[in-house]
């Protein structure tokens, strides 16, 4: 098998959409370490050049020639996405890519204006860098999942991604500062996102094909899930201080999604093809 056979839009979909959670884990263990102002300030040079000179430079500017790279598989997940004959991942890509120049540009507000503006280098900052990033992330998400239309019915592919969603948030939780068994340090917080956007993918798969199984009103537990997930993951930017009582209110949003994902997990795994779960079909007498 050629390259050029190997190389398809689903899978380079799928590296798109991989390649950008890596992303993410590195922009926010970047801003853990505080290498986000390493560079002096400059966007897009660094130490008054083009290379690094020390290692906080190193990180900062790493972090700028993987999101380079990553917005460049972006473009061309979407222009690929537009010259094949079917229709259905032109929209997700694209606005994918349109999302990109604000995505940048906040960005480069973090890291060269913090004297002139206060509030460059800052949790609100941060946290529109991370909604940015979390909408891309899952147009790219749905537009890997629209690529491979099709396959096994709907819901063995709904009890797998739930599967993965289970165990996504269960990590997703003892990483977060909700809990900390760990230290929620630059390493912490890197892992803590990507066990939530790993969470994140998985949900978003379960509730595009719950939409065509049996089963289609677990799709609110899903999403119920993926809202709450969404909500703990902008407080682990330290949006607001985090007091005992921000403590309590992050640990719940995860003990709820928690177990909104295992009950949808478990109807799931007990519904049949006409649509009733066990309890149903046995009542009924089948």
């Amino acid at each position: 098998m050629s390259l050029r056979d190997r190389v398809t839009f689903p899978r380079f979909a799928a590296f798109t959409t991989g390649l950008t959670l890596s992303l993410v884990m590195l922009g926010v263990y970047t801003a853990a370490t505080g290498s986000g102002l390493a560079c002096s300030a400059q966007w897009p040079l660094c130490d008054n050049g083009l290379l690094p000179q020390t290692i906080p430079s190193f990180i900062e500017w790493f972090h700028r020639l993987v999101a380079m790279i990553t917005g460049w598989f972006i473009i061309g997940t979407a222009i690929w996405s537009w010259r094949r004959p079917e229709t259905g991942t032109r929209l997700t890509a694209t606005l994918a890519v349109l999302l990109l120049p604000l995505q940048i540009s906040i960005g480069a507000v973090t890291v060269t204006l913090n004297g002139m503006l206060p509030t460059g280098y800052s949790p609100p900052t941060q946290g529109a860098h991370l909604v940015v990033a979390l909408t891309i992330f899952s147009l790219l998400v749905w537009t890997a999942l629209s690529a491979r239309a099709g396959g096994d019915p709907p819901l063995p592919r709904v009890r797998r991604a739930l599967f993965v969603a289970v165990g996504a948030v269960v990590v997703s939780a003892l990483a977060s500062r909700a809990f900390t068994p760990t230290p929620y340090g630059p390493a912490g917080q890197a892992a803590f996102y990507g066990a939530s956007l790993l969470a994140v993918a998985a949900l978003i798969a379960a509730t595009r094909w719950l939409a065509a199984s049996a089963v289609p009103r677990l799709r609110f537990a899903t999403g119920g899930a993926l809202a709450l997930l969404f909500a703990g993951m902008l407080l682990g930017r330290d949006l607001v201080f985090y007091t005992p009582t921000v403590r309590v209110v992050n640990a719940s949003l995860f003990l709820l999604a928690a177990a909104l994902v295992v009950g949808a997990a478990v109807l799931a795994g007990r519904a049949r093809g006409d649509g009733r779960t066990g309890v149903a079909a046995n009542y009924s007498g089948d």
